[in-house]
């Protein structure tokens, strides 16, 4: 009994000794937030300090600001909006990908593709939701309506954050 005694102190001890000489950890200000956004094509933010972003999640969409609780989410077909330090807004569209938000106010998105809303035309998103509305309706198997089904969803999702 008085081993195991003597064992809890030397455990609590140096429990409280490593409180005491515990390096601080460098933390970001409240305001800021380390970004990295990027997709196998591009890199559009490396560790950059912004003041939110805004991503289209699979149960719902929301927004990320600095000390955010960890989190880890899968991103569906939408819009990333990047409000930067400035307070400029930035939009991307992503197909898919992953977010992770992380204990140090550091976020990550890494999307399938993404890609700059103003790179879009109109004109072709409309006619590619029109041609893929037709591929489903015509596909005979499985795999064809699910791929139809995807280029049905991206499609609508470009042309609505085009609006």
């Amino acid at each position: 009994m008085a081993l195991f005694r003597q064992v809890f102190r030397s455990t609590n001890l140096l429990r409280q000794c490593s409180r005491v000489a515990a390096v601080p950890q460098q933390h970001r200000g409240y305001a800021e937030m380390a970004f990295t956004f990027a997709c196998p094509s591009d890199v559009f933010y490396a560790n950059a300090t912004i003041q939110q972003v805004d991503v289209p999640a699979t149960n719902q969409s929301f927004g990320i600001l600095a000390n955010h609780v960890p989190t880890i989410a899968v991103l569906q077909p939408g819009v990333v909006i990047v409000t930067e330090e400035n307070g400029e807004k930035k939009k991307f569209f992503v197909s898919s990908g992953s977010v992770t938000v992380n204990k140090d106010s550091s976020v990550q998105v890494l999307a399938e593709e993404a890609h700059p809303i103003d790179r879009f035309d109109r004109d072709a998103v409309r006619d590619g939701l029109n041609k893929a509305q037709a591929d489903l309706a015509a596909a005979s198997t499985e795999m064809g309506k699910a791929e139809a089904q995807v280029a049905i969803d991206c499609y609508a999702a470009v042309q609505k954050a085009m609006e």
